[in-house]
Parts: structure tokens; C-alpha cells; sequence
């Protein structure tokens, strides 16, 4: 009987071994699954801090284009003093919005972990809101001192 006690006995002990291997194989893959997560969620804000930026962009050119747009309404139901002040004050906005990307895409936060994707470069997005901003002023300047087209 002391025989099969130490057969059962060895043969629970081997259950608890294999029960310890699966378990620190286990903790290994929820450590694994982890860190993968962690990595989408870096994925995900470099996705959403683009859209952030796409979305300043998109209402800068907007606003850009209602300003310029404004130059061509009618002088005969518009004053011209106010078509200029709408033109400018939207083309100005527009230049307010061009610079407002540089703070919000380029603002200081927690370190992010390292994406796996690629992220846009800081000089391409200085020179394309650097170049938006001239446009904008130009547009400022057109409002200010163009002729309007057929009048």
C-alpha cells in the first residue's frame, strides 16, 4: 500500500510540474499579448493624430477658400468693405489654422511606445504648413489689393 501511495504520489507531483510549465507558458503569452497591444495602441494614436491633422487641414483650406471666394461677390448687394473684411478675416483664420497644426501634432505628451509604422516626417509637415501659411497671406494680400475678375 506504501508502494502506491508513493506511485500516486509521484504521479501527482509530475501533474503539478507540467501544471507549473503550462502555466509559465501561459504567463508568457499574456506578457506577449500585452506588449502587442501596447504597440497597436501606439499604431492607433500615430492613425489619429494624421486624422487630427487632415481635419486642421482640411478646415484651413476651407476657410482659406471661403476667403478668397469672398472677393468675388457681387459689389452691387455686398459693400466692398465688408466682402474685405470677410476675405481677410477668414483668410487670416485659415492662417491661424495652418499654424495650430504645429502645436497640436507636434505637442509634448507621455512618450509614446514605438509604433510600427512609420510616422510622418517633422520637416515635410513644417514645410507644408509653412508653404499654407505664405498661401494664405498671399491670399490676404489678393483680398486687399486685387482686381476681381470681369468688374
Amino acid at each position: 500500500m506504501a508502494e502506491a501511495a508513493q506511485v500516486e504520489l509521484k504521479e501527482s507531483a509530475r501533474e503539478v510540474e507540467k501544471s507549473a510549465g503550462t502555466l509559465a507558458h501561459s504567463t508568457g503569452q499574456i506578457k506577449d499579448s500585452a506588449e502587442r497591444r501596447t504597440e497597436l495602441a501606439a499604431d492607433r494614436n500615430v492613425f489619429a493624430a494624421e486624422r487630427t491633422y487632415a481635419a486642421w487641414v482640411r478646415t484651413g483650406l476651407a476657410a482659406l477658400a471661403s476667403g478668397v471666394g469672398a472677393k468675388a461677390a457681387p459689389k452691387d448687394v455686398i459693400p466692398e468693405y465688408i466682402v474685405v473684411a470677410a476675405g481677410t478675416v477668414l483668410a487670416l483664420f485659415s492662417a491661424f489654422f495652418f499654424a495650430g497644426i504645429w502645436r497640436e501634432f507636434f505637442s509634448a505628451g507621455p512618450p509614446p511606445p514605438q509604433p510600427d509604422i512609420k510616422v510622418l516626417p517633422r520637416l515635410v509637415l513644417i514645410g507644408v504648413n509653412s508653404f499654407l501659411i505664405l498661401v494664405a497671406l498671399a491670399a490676404v494680400f489678393g483680398i486687399w489689393f486685387g482686381r476681381t475678375g470681369g468688374r
